[in-house]
């Protein structure tokens, strides 16, 4: 069994709902789940599983950077043979197209990580999501109503940049934004023939300066859980 995670292999559902900060995997359980259940607190990386609508669904934390998301992630479907993990979190904009709040589904991210060369000699620095796990959203959103724009982005090592080449990533790879988690998770799915996905809510635009607040964000993230928690009803 893992080291990093202390649930039982019977205590993870078969999807994972996987936000960034542990705090709100606990804000989602208490605020979505019916029944849910603490099941991990290592290193305060916080895991829930409950029901949503009657189906069982575990949210947990992946931690900041590809990393930590990587280590969460691999365990989640190596030891507890989880299916599909849908990364859920905020973005910032390298395009004035986009504007606050709105929500993007992940199709390719680009990295200039060593994550896939170290893990098992990768050298593909563009990583893709699943497409069943996408087109289920895609589904879900229409039924919604939510409005999603497909992107590429940029998964980053560094979050403070002295130099930010955001304009070169987007002319040259067409990201549209940048987050610092999906890669890993992408290829550790491709390596162990699991699901990913990952949806973002565009949380600033490093073009236009526009940035939301942490009270703002929390209304927007709780569009984009509802979508990834409908989604889970179709899997």
């Amino acid at each position: 069994m893992s080291t990093h995670i202390e649930a039982k292999r019977d205590e993870i559902a078969n999807t994972v709902i996987m936000p960034g900060d542990p705090l709100r995997a606990k804000f989602i359980a208490e605020t979505f789940l019916e029944n849910s259940k603490l099941v991990n607190q290592i290193r305060g990386m916080l895991a829930y599983t409950g029901e949503y609508k009657g189906h069982k669904v575990t949210v947990m934390g992946s931690g900041m950077g590809m990393p930590s998301i990587g280590i969460y992630s691999y365990e989640l479907y190596k030891e507890y043979n989880v299916d599909s993990i849908i990364r859920v979190g905020t973005a910032g904009a390298y395009t004035r197209d986009l504007n606050l709040y709105d929500i993007l589904l992940v199709q390719k991210c680009y990295s200039e990580s060593s994550f896939g060369r170290t893990q098992n000699g990768s050298d593909e620095n563009m990583k893709e999501s699943n497409f069943s796990l996408n087109f289920h959203i895609q589904e879900t959103a229409a039924e919604l109503g939510r409005h999603l724009t497909i992107a590429t982005v940029h998964s980053s090592d560094v979050f403070y940049k002295e130099n930010d080449n955001y304009q070169e990533l987007y002319e040259k790879y067409g990201c549209l934004a940048c987050e610092m988690e999906s890669f890993a998770l992408f290829h550790n799915a491709q390596v162990l023939g699991k699901k990913a996905a990952c949806i973002l809510t565009v949380s600033n635009n490093l073009v236009t300066g526009e940035e939301t607040t942490s009270e703002e964000r929390q209304t927007a993230f709780k569009n984009m859980i509802e979508l990834a928690l409908e989604t889970t009803l179709k899997l």
